[in-house]
């Protein structure tokens, strides 16, 4: 069982910056691939990022393409999302999830992913 930890959330300008951490323990980490995922009140959790076990591939959501980088320290056990160019509408709960049996293949969708962690709130003010 990976229990996963984010931090790194809090309140930003527009056009500011902030890094978020997701650390893993009780697991393998590079095992998993991992995602970050957002959540509005009321909407479905949405892919944000997301990068295989061994770091060869990354994807992003087209709202993130150019201004989000997803990168992990398999050594650490730590996955990130730094994130600039910060915009209102990025506020939301932020998750990272681990996917088991990972593949060079990036899943989007939030059911393929086997374990979460609490969320971290990102709140970007305009």
């Amino acid at each position: 069982q990976v229990r996963l930890v984010e931090s790194g959330g809090g309140l930003v300008q527009a056009g500011g910056s902030l890094t978020l951490s997701c650390a893993a323990s009780g697991g393998t980490f590079s095992s998993y691939n991992m995602g970050w995922f957002r959540q509005i009140p009321g909407k479905e959790r949405e892919f944000v990022s997301g990068i295989t076990w061994n770091s060869k591939n990354t994807k992003y959501a087209d709202s993130a393409k150019g201004r989000f980088t997803i990168s992990r320290d398999n050594a650490k056990s730590t996955a990130y999302l730094q994130m600039s160019s910060l915009k209102p509408d990025d506020t939301a709960v932020y998750y990272c999830a681990a996917k088991a049996r990972p593949t060079n293949l990036i899943i989007t969708s939030w059911t393929a992913y086997d374990y979460w962690g609490q969320g971290t709130q990102v709140t970007v003010s305009s």
